[in-house]
């Protein structure tokens, strides 16, 4: 099966880690309980879960490790999904939505507890900044505000000329809220996966699958080199090329664009706390700072017709988010260096998909579809190792195929 090029360009996270280690490609008959296909972030973390629960699994990948998806993220962590959460609130009911927004505050606490046990540095605590993107937003953000005020967010207004004096922001008004972080995806998948090696689990990438049998008693899988691989249960982590196995309807697929600027000497002083910003345009304008003293902007997203001219449009794409982070912030000099583009799908209500897919017997699927596909992932890797070992996760039918 041929892989869809899901990024293109120049992905930060890749030109500044390469290729940090080597794995090995499956050249043998294998058998384990569980396979997790897809080793990006979402099949990191959910193997992660799995061996923890002392779950016998392996985990394989058609690509060298991190190359899909997870080298183009630009790895903000927020509670914040896609969709509002009054609007949420509307679609499936206040209680849900509200469950979802916190369950999704929950997972970059417990994301932050894995980077520790695993020794990973580059986790940072930030401020997450939404702001109206013009005038005529403000109210639809005061009444976002007062949805999560009510939900138990600490959350605090700020109108333009206390957004100007605090952050050197220029905006109509914002939400500030106090629970949001920043990582690299691309290096921590890389970690969680060498934290995996050494405790025993069987890693391998370049291992391409080029049949899959699903019946009632497990699954079977056929690689390009003809070894055979079989397991109890399959989960599928392969984020946007999942829609080969699944309803293409459940998800819509979009390009959205990234650009980072040059270093900025120590001597520069950029926003306080550099906060992580994104706004109330659509699609969004998302904005963060790196550990290296950069800033990441992305956003300018187009539906996804075709790799060809997603990727023509990266030199255009990245032009006008430069122009956008000077209206914002006319007074810091942000000259870009690197620009990329990746593939990312959205869902109806900002939800991802995690559990069984009926129509794919011993099936299991994680996918965090959305903008915030590493929050979600942790979500998934918990959830669905809770039905592994047959403790079924009370928020399992949030995510479920069923839903819909």
């Amino acid at each position: 099966m041929q892989h869809m090029n899901l990024s293109s360009g120049y992905p930060y996270s890749l030109i500044r880690t390469g290729l940090p280690y080597d794995y090995p490609k499956l050249l043998e008959n294998s058998r384990a309980d569980i396979v997790i296909m897809g080793g990006g972030i979402s099949g990191a973390l959910t193997a992660f879960y799995l061996q923890k629960a002392g779950v016998d699994c392996m985990l394989i990948d058609g690509r060298t490790l991190g190359l899909g998806s997870t080298c183009a993220s630009t790895s903000l962590l927020q509670y914040e999904i896609d969709k509002p959460l009054f609007r949420l609130q509307e679609q499936i009911g206040s209680a849900k939505a509200q469950r979802a927004y916190h369950l999704s505050g929950d997972a970059i606490k417990d994301l932050e507890s894995i980077t520790r046990e695993i020794s990973f540095p580059d986790f940072q605590w930030k401020n997450s900044i939404y702001f109206a993107a013009s005038k005529k937003d403000i109210p639809l953000l005061k009444k976002e505000f007062i949805a999560r005020q009510q939900s138990g967010f600490d959350v605090s207004w700020m109108d333009d000329t206390l957004l100007k004096k605090t952050y050197g922001l220029l905006a109509p008004a914002a939400i500030v809220s106090a629970l949001g972080a920043q990582t690299n995806a691309y290096s921590l998948t890389h970690a969680l996966h060498q934290y995996h090696c050494k405790k025993g689990m069987r890693v391998y990438d370049r291992t391409q699958i080029v049949k899959i049998v699903h019946t009632k008693t497990g699954v079977s899988l056929l690689t390009q080199e003809g070894y055979s691989i079989r397991c109890k249960k399959l989960v599928y982590a392969t984020g946007y090329e999942s829609i080969r196995y699944i309803d293409k309807k459940i998800v819509a697929l979009a390009a959205t664009y990234a650009t980072i600027s040059e270093q900025f000497n120590s001597q520069t002083q950029l926003w306080k706390d550099e906060a992580i910003l994104w706004n109330t345009a659509d699609p969004y304008l998302y904005i963060r700072t790196t550990a290296d003293r950069r800033i990441l902007v992305g956003g300018r997203d187009e539906d996804f017709i075709s790799h060809l001219k997603r990727d023509a449009l990266i030199p255009a794409k990245s032009r006008q988010l430069q122009k956008d982070f000077k209206k914002h912030f006319p007074d810091i000099p942000f000259k870009k260096e690197f620009s990329w583009t990746g593939i990312f799908g959205s869902t109806k209500d900002g939800l991802p998909f995690i559990g069984n897919y009926p129509k794919l017997p011993n099936s299991l699927f994680a996918l965090g579809f959305g903008g915030n596909g590493i929050t979600f992932s942790v979500l998934a890797a918990r959830i669905l190792t809770a039905g592994i070992v047959k403790k079924q996760d009370p928020d399992a039918s949030l995510f479920s195929f069923e839903r819909i």
